[in-house]
């Protein structure tokens, strides 16, 4: 563990975790870890010869992309204009597109049983940016950059899928009178039986579905930015000024729900991370914040007692409902707003989302300083949640 102040119900989930027969090696949790379904947020299950469903969780492929940009300053007006554009071309909650989207901008989808029923639906949920925690904030980083970055998963596709699969796993568990108790909620399927391979498949694209609704969303700011910066304007003298053409560097992406084959301490194993992110020397990750704190980009230091994961974040410290009861609306805003952040609490509904909801990012970084190295830090200017 990568943490000292674990709450009961996750220490127990884990302690579940790794009393599975199938468990290899040991279970990882994250400096951010808390409870959730069956397993911890911000753990990782490493097993033999079968997937859990559960342990991937319902926002399959969830994660987080950011982009650099050239610009080095962005004043207020520039920055509510911008974030008022954003909230026109992406919906965002509950909403989606009207219309189907383009094709095109769907990954193909094969013969998968749930992604088919579901895909006209996705066709109009890609680009959209979803509730709870999910975000867009323009930042400024140590690097003297304005960033751009996006918190998304698969929308309501990745749940289908979930709610499908851990449906037949509960079931086939019960026909086969398996040990692993049923109350756990973490119902397994064997990898090479055709429910296993048609659960990663159909896993596998909600995966590449939400990375290319982060692409989309992505795309659609910088277009924002370009016809916000680009543009030639009049100078008070009457002359042009001929503004530089904003530069936007290869999109960052990192993916926390999803299971796959890795090598591991000599043995191929299906790594579960769920709310937790890849780690290895090669890996460039995003770790971030809540919409008060600074976020991170990070280099990974491959710790193979992590299985080469890192946190996906600063991890919540109390739930939604705890929060919105126990929390100073006043005292939120009011903290936000002295650091001149742009953002999205505007009532006691907002307070789940809150600083004061979630774990201290700075502590959570200490925490795992032997699995990543922090790279840039960056500082929220302006915030968009779900």
């Amino acid at each position: 563990m990568w943490l000292e102040d674990i709450e009961d119900g996750a220490l127990e989930q884990a302690k579940n975790l790794a009393n599975l027969p199938f468990a290899f090696r040991h279970i990882a949790i994250m400096p951010d870890s808390h409870q959730g379904y069956g397993m911890p947020i911000g753990g990782v299950l490493a097993t033999k010869d079968v997937v859990i469903p559960n342990a991937v969780g319902v926002d399959i492929g969830c994660g987080m992309c950011a982009v650099k940009t050239s610009l080095t300053d962005m004043d207020t007006e520039t920055l509510k204009k911008i974030m008022g554009e954003i909230r026109k071309v992406i919906p965002v909650g509950f909403e989606h597109h009207k219309d189907a989207q383009d094709e095109e901008l769907m990954p193909k989808p094969g013969l998968l049983e749930v992604v088919n029923k579901e895909y006209q639906k996705a066709r109009q949920s890609i680009g959209t940016l979803g509730g709870g925690n999910h975000f867009i904030e323009i930042q400024k980083g140590s690097d003297s950059h304005i960033w751009i970055m996006i918190h998304s998963g698969s929308r309501n596709l990745g749940k289908q899928v979930a709610d499908y699969y851990n449906k037949v796993a509960q079931k086939l568990n019960s026909k086969w009178f398996s040990s692993v108790d049923s109350k756990q909620e973490l119902a397994f399927l064997q990898i090479d039986s055709d429910e296993g391979q048609s659960y990663l498949a159909e896993m596998n694209y909600c995966v590449d579905f939400a990375l290319a609704n982060r692409k989309l969303m992505m795309d659609r700011i910088c277009d924002i930015f370009h016809i916000n910066f680009d543009n030639r304007g009049m100078q008070e003298d009457g002359g042009i000024d001929v503004r530089p053409g904003i530069v936007f560097e290869p999109i960052i992406n990192i993916a926390h729900n999803y299971a796959r084959m890795e090598n591991h301490f000599g043995e191929n194993v299906m790594v579960h991370r769920k709310g937790a992110t890849l780690a290895t020397t090669k890996t460039i990750g995003i770790i971030p914040g809540s919409q008060g704190t600074k976020s991170y980009i990070v280099k990974g230091k491959g710790n193979p007692d992590s299985f080469n994961s890192c946190s996906h974040g600063a991890g919540r410290k109390m739930g939604r409902k705890e929060a919105e009861r126990t929390l100073n609306l006043a005292d939120e805003i009011k903290m936000l707003d002295d650091q001149g952040i742009l953002h999205a609490i505007r009532g006691k509904d907002g307070l789940d989302e809150a600083p004061g909801a979630y774990k201290d990012i700075s502590v959570v970084m200490k925490n795992q300083e032997d699995l990543v190295e922090i790279l840039v830090e960056l500082t929220p200017l302006g915030v968009i949640k779900g």
